[in-house]
């Protein structure tokens, strides 16, 4: 028999904070850099965003969304044979023990095997690209896969061009083992030719950070680039499945930037009807945006069972993805 990957839980979480485009206008104000609420959504399509706590780590956050995807797909924490988390912000300075192990101690989970994924905002797509490679493999049966970002930690608040767009949050699903086809294809790419222009350049050197400790972005160079690169591996994707833009019931783009999710749609000819939105009001939370725009079109009745879903991300590396999965 062939063995397949599904997803079978969708969960997400956001901080309590919400913080309009009126709320850090006035911030940034009295720190004597101006924006405005139109300069933002103009942009970007932001309206606002969600702020963790001080106390608030990404395995926070990832445990809450992952308990409401466990939840939905009936399974328990010792149901799951491993976890596997997308982040670019992670628990620890160094990035050990991973937050997939923090997420597991938090969950009660003993078994299993738990890792960390970094691919910054295409780190949903690479993680759910291994677990279905490793399901399909027969390694494991049911994996949890967790986005999980603080970025509210690395944002420069006196450049409005970066702080603007960035938000906390985590999305979750629950992937198994399946007789039915699930995951139809992946497709997975990088070109560290283009490190320098989406970054947070620091580095620690006797245990202290050496070099700039904020997020960094040449906005243009990404706008550039990531339009044609999602659209590219989205016809990959699609051609690896063996079908066409038209089979495609929803797409779900890494939220970013509203111009640059209309420019993929347009360029794959599909109606920006049957795309998933939720940057205006969640901001670009990084690796948890696609699972967490897929949480809500799941518990809002939008995506349905039985149709087809073209989730794709692009992110600092530079890397980029595409996940074709029937729900």
């Amino acid at each position: 028999m062939t063995v397949y990957s599904k997803i079978i839980g969708t969960g997400s979480y956001l901080p309590a904070r919400r913080v309009t485009n009126h709320d850090l206008a006035a911030q940034l104000a009295a720190k004597g850099i101006e924006t405005s609420d139109e300069w933002i959504v103009t942009r970007s399509g932001i309206s606002a965003r969600h702020y963790a706590e001080p106390g608030q780590n990404a395995s926070d956050l990832a445990v809450e969304a992952a308990r409401k995807a466990l939840d939905m797909a009936g399974k328990s924490p010792a149901d799951i044979d491993l976890v596997i988390v997308a982040s670019s912000t992670p628990d620890f300075l160094g990035s050990f023990p991973s937050t997939a192990c923090i997420v597991q101690k938090k969950l009660g989970m003993t078994g299993g095997a738990a890792f960390d994924v970094q691919a910054v905002c295409s780190g949903f797509v690479y993680a759910v690209s291994v677990a279905d490679a490793f399901i399909k493999s027969g390694a494991h049966k049911n994996v949890l896969v967790i986005g999980a970002e603080v970025f509210s930690r690395i944002l420069d608040f006196a450049d409005r061009t970066t702080c603007v767009l960035f938000g906390d949050g985590a999305g979750a699903v629950v992937m198994t083992a399946s007789s039915e086809p699930g995951i139809l294809a992946t497709k997975l790419h990088a070109d560290g030719s283009h490190a320098d222009i989406l970054s947070v350049p620091g580095n620690l050197a006797d245990g202290a950070l050496a070099g700039s400790g904020y997020l960094y972005m040449d906005g243009q160079a990404v706008f550039k680039l990531a339009v044609k690169v999602l659209e590219e591996v989205a016809t990959e994707a699609l051609a690896a499945a063996q079908m066409q833009p038209s089979d495609i019931d929803w797409l779900i783009p890494h939220q970013a930037n509203i111009r640059i999710m209309k420019g993929t749609a347009k360029k794959l000819k599909l109606p920006e009807e049957k795309m998933v939105v939720t940057v205006d009001q969640h901001g670009n939370t990084s690796a948890a945006s696609i699972p967490l725009a897929l949480d809500q079109a799941v518990r809002d009745g939008r995506v349905k069972p039985g149709q087809n879903v073209l989730m794709e991300g692009v992110g600092g590396g530079f890397t980029w993805g595409a996940i074709l999965a029937r729900m």
